[in-house]
């Protein structure tokens, strides 16, 4: 178990690399931290790779380092060999494994603009994990929980965790849908769209008829959808394959609801500059 240090500690790197505040810090005791921190970027359209060789690895901008004896560091350089801030000591040997906050996807692409109202064209739903969807008029949408009748309701679904987010209700817009040749229900997303983008409300407060959500991250394509699908949509969908969100008011939505967001788009992060060797940490 780490030490009650650690998660502080973390949040910290997280928070002068990232140049974001407020990142959440797990109590020591928690199952999942990482899965709370990849979850807070992503809203913020980060997210954290993974770093192959850490103590070789030659990248001119900070990056998270975890060290040996329950300890973290912002490394740089390239060549490698240097901390930008290093709150309990430490060297590049110590290094076991590194982590780059990098953008979550592709800018917007060309086209995309002024797309930010569309509606609904398809509902569906699935009662178990890998069950067929159930295309229907209209759903009952609660908050904390998802849509009436659907797996996640009642955390059946295949990626269900009370540790996460965003498993309450699943997008994806009518055009990628056509363009790829799928039925509606198909792509195992709750809602099909028309004439919104999407990818633009990763973040933001938006809503469904009368259900506001809360885009939480991109619903990137996994092995598992191919699997239910067919071969080769994985790669095709790549960007494409819709929203994670969550309910933040409940209501019904049914076919031909206007959808919307509700709140200016967040700016993008800031850079951030490598804080000065040496420096305190604001958290213990």
């Amino acid at each position: 178990m780490p030490s009650d240090r650690l998660h502080p500690a973390i949040a910290e790197c997280l928070e002068r690399i990232a140049g974001v505040a407020d990142v959440p810090v797990p109590p020591a005791d928690h199952p999942e931290p990482w899965t709370v921190w990849r979850v807070w970027l992503a809203e913020r359209r980060l997210g954290l790779v993974p770093i192959a060789g850490p103590q070789e690895f030659a990248w001119p901008g900070p990056w998270l380092a975890l060290l040996r004896g329950d300890r973290v560091a912002i490394a740089y350089g390239s060549p490698p060999g240097g901390f930008a801030w290093a709150p309990f000591g430490g060297a590049f040997a110590d290094i076991e494994a590194g982590f780059v906050v990098a953008p979550h996807h592709l800018a917007e692409p060309p086209g995309e603009r002024g797309r930010d109202r569309g509606t609904v064209e398809a509902l569906a739903i699935a009662p178990a994990a890998e069950a067929p969807m159930s295309l229907v008029e209209q759903a009952g949408a609660h908050a904390g929980r998802g849509l009436e009748g659907d797996r996640y309701f009642d955390g059946r679904g295949t990626f269900s965790n009370p540790h996460s987010s965003g498993h309450e209700l699943t997008l994806m817009e009518a055009e990628v849908v056509e363009a790829l040749g799928l039925a509606p229900g198909e792509a195992r997303r709750n809602v099909v769209t028309r004439g919104i983008d999407l990818n633009a409300l990763v973040g933001e407060r938006f809503r469904v008829g009368e259900v506001e959500c809360i885009g939480r991250r991109l619903c990137e394509p996994c092995a598992h959808l191919q699997r239910l699908t067919e071969p080769g949509i994985l790669r095709a969908l790549v960007h494409r394959g819709g929203l994670r969100a969550d309910i933040l008011s409940g209501g019904t939505m049914g076919l031909g609801d206007a959808v919307e967001a509700v709140s200016e788009p967040a700016p993008a992060p800031r850079a951030a500059a490598p804080p000065e060797q040496g420096s305190r940490p604001s958290t213990p």
